[in-house]
């Protein structure tokens, strides 16, 4: 006995040496790691993070003061092709009008991989792999793509960001959407600089604080400024000695964010930490504040959007003859909103910034999110209207967690009227009034008003998206069924129509819908109002539906819902960590009517059932009867809220496999 417990601390030992003498390194792979099949305890996985190392520094340049450094070095391993997108990356540089601006150096990366010999062999990133995106005025990104892609490789890069916004931190990350092995964050900063920090997600992880001594030189004539210390000139110098506080975040064996149906943008629920400047407190100088408010925010922006908004002489023409028919105030913004949408063209880049000027884009009927919505605020403006920008966050680019500029990337219109607030987004031709694409709806957007006052607005919609159903069905003598279906969509559900329908011929959209209609085959598919956007869509079709009824000895079995069922739960995790995002309410009724067939009596109909989501969040409504030679069955099923918290995902779970459960439930037919 004494033996085998020796030998089990001697392993234990062995085990915690190679742990901690694991290190990673810039062009050491290990053969270990392209061997690998799939991911130690997610073999799902179709990539993993192995390595990620994230160091952020203050260095300082005589005459210029500090600056931001940041290195960044990471090794994924590629299990499948659907991993390949994570051999595109991408840097975010902040541009300055005047000034510097954030710069990228070093950027290097190889692919390896194992020929059929089993010997390694890399590719390394050449600069046709990298390319530099303008985004808007004030943001670049520059993105790369690894080559030599294949299954098992692994790849790795690094890079070094420099950036003169010291206030200008971006998120550490330690969770993706798929495993992480390791992740070694270092913070470092002067002892005058003042920080808060945001910690997000719920992985535990401990943030060991130390510091140290630093010597930086300055000349004789330096002093300490708001933005760090700087010289006039250049006669003699100096030794500085301060603190430097040191932040050091190390982690290992990150589960994957597993994505689920309604998620919005799940990276905005992974682990991660950020580094808000508070202020800056350098002696023989005054405190400078960095840490701001929404309000501080609204008004900087709101002031580097008033000559776009205010500009108004080249448009005053063209808008007199849009609007000369519209009396009412509802009238001015339904013409200005189509005349705006009708004339311009999105480019595809959001941006709350105008690229080259409204005027210069609307010479050219094309612009980003800024051009063509603060074009319409200002058409709206002129119509006497009090139109304002609303800033959001698109989905994609996560939730802002505390004020700043980098936390918005969008800008809409917003109307103020007696009683509400109306929100208009003129880049998309197939939206409505009040009706966002749901990558637009996301918490919350900060309206800034004219005299630079501000207010958080929803941007949901007020009322739910409905659809309402009447459906007719026949039985043929070979229990195949056929009918009719009329449809009517409102709110988000016409949107969604519109957007994928407009531009199909009859026969396209027939291929489309038959897509969600499974055995089922469509004839007579007719749509009305596509293109009007403020009216209801409708859609009739016939339809021929096959394997819907099933004949057993002498009895038909059928689902009354045939192709209109939910067939599966859409939530299938046992827990869930993150809200549910349903961008708006809904509201769907279906009405179905079945002829009984000739020599056939209802044997037996489902029950009646009517059950809810906690008090108000959602409702499901099943009544069937049978009247004469017919069976009519109305169902009714509401979600009545856009976001339902993690907390009540269980009772939602539940929901659903109920509602599905009902909706399978069979009419049973015998012979009379």
């Amino acid at each position: 006995m004494m033996k085998t417990n020796i030998l089990t601390v001697i392993i234990i030992l062995c085990f915690a040496n190679v742990s901690v003498a694991q290190k990673y390194k810039f062009g050491k792979v290990s053969k270990a790691e392209l061997i690998e099949k799939e991911h130690a305890t997610d073999p799902e996985a179709n990539a993993a993070v192995l390595y990620r190392e994230i160091k952020t520094s203050f260095d300082y340049n005589s005459g210029e003061g500090f600056y931001l450094t940041t290195d960044v070095f990471e090794r994924i391993k590629i299990y499948n092709k659907e991993g390949f997108e994570w051999a595109t990356q991408e840097i975010d540089l902040y541009q300055s009008t005047s000034g510097p601006s954030d710069d990228v150096a070093g950027l290097k990366g190889y692919t390896y991989y194992l020929d059929n010999d089993g010997k390694m062999q890399e590719v390394k990133l050449k600069n046709d792999g990298v390319f530099d995106v303008v985004a808007n005025k004030y943001l670049r990104k520059t993105k790369f793509t690894m080559p030599g892609l294949r299954e098992g490789c692994v790849i790795e890069f690094k890079y070094t960001v420099k950036s003169p916004f010291i206030g200008n931190i971006d998120e550490f990350k330690f969770q993706e959407t798929i495993p992480v092995d390791k992740v070694s964050v270092r913070f470092s900063a002067p002892e005058y600089f003042y920080f808060q920090t945001y910690q997000n997600g719920w992985i535990p992880y401990n943030i060991e604080k130390g510091s140290k001594e630093r010597r930086i030189i300055l000349g004789m004539e330096g002093k300490f400024t708001g933005s760090g210390i700087r010289t006039n000139r250049k006669v003699k110098t100096k030794e500085i000695t301060f603190q430097e506080n040191i932040f050091n975040i190390d982690i290992e064996n990150v589960p994957a964010l597993k994505e689920e149906a309604y998620a919005g943008n799940i990276n905005n629920y992974a682990t991660s930490i950020r580094f808000e400047l508070s202020y800056t407190d350098f002696p023989g100088s005054t405190m400078d504040v960095y840490s701001t408010t929404w309000e501080a925010v609204s008004k900087t922006t709101y002031n580097n959007l008033e000559d776009d908004l205010d500009r108004k002489g080249y448009f005053e023409s063209e808008l007199a003859t849009a609007t000369k028919d519209a009396k009412t105030q509802d009238e001015k913004i339904l013409a200005i909103y189509n005349f705006v949408k009708n004339k311009m063209n999105w480019n595809g880049n959001g941006g709350y910034y105008s690229r080259d000027g409204v005027k210069d884009a609307y010479k050219k009927e094309v612009g980003n999110a800024a051009d063509i919505n603060l074009m319409l605020i200002g058409m709206l403006r002129q119509a006497g209207l009090n139109a304002n920008p609303v800033l959001l966050s698109t989905k994609t680019h996560g939730i802002p967690l505390f004020p700043t500029r980098n936390g918005f990337n969008y800008v809409i219109a917003a109307v103020e009227r007696s009683n509400d607030v109306v929100l208009l987004d003129a880049t998309d031709k197939n939206a409505a009034i009040g009706i966002l694409n749901p990558q637009l709806i996301n918490w919350q957007g900060r309206l800034i008003r004219k005299d630079r006052s501000s207010d958080w607005v929803p941007l949901t919609p007020s009322a739910p998206a409905t659809q309402s159903s009447l459906v007719n069905i026949d039985f043929k003598d070979d229990f195949s069924i056929s009918g009719n279906s009329q449809n009517r969509f409102t709110g988000h559900y016409a949107w969604k129509y519109r957007k994928n329908y407009t531009d199909l011929n009859a026969d396209s959209a027939r291929k489309e819908l038959e897509k969600e209609m499974p055995q089922t085959e469509l004839s007579e598919v007719s749509f009305e109002n596509l293109e009007k956007s403020q009216q209801p869509v409708t859609l009739i079709y016939n339809f021929e539906a096959f394997d819907m009824a099933e004949d057993v000895s002498g009895k038909i079995y059928f689902s009354p819902m045939v192709f209109l069922s939910e067939k599966e739960n859409p939530f299938k995790l046992e827990e869930r960590l993150y809200p549910v995002d349903f961008s708006y309410a809904r509201k769907d009724r279906y009405i179905v009517t079945i002829n009984i067939p000739e020599g056939y009596s209802v044997a037996s109909l489902p029950e009646n059932a009517v059950f809810n989501l906690g008090e108000n969040t959602g409702s499901f409504r099943y009544l069937i009867s049978q009247a004469g030679n017919k069976v009519q069955l109305s169902v009714e099923f509401a979600i009545n809220k856009a976001y339902i918290t993690a907390d009540e995902y269980t009772d939602l779970k539940k929901f659903y496999e109920l509602l599905i459960a009902k909706e399978q439930e069979k009419v049973v037919l015998s012979k009379a």
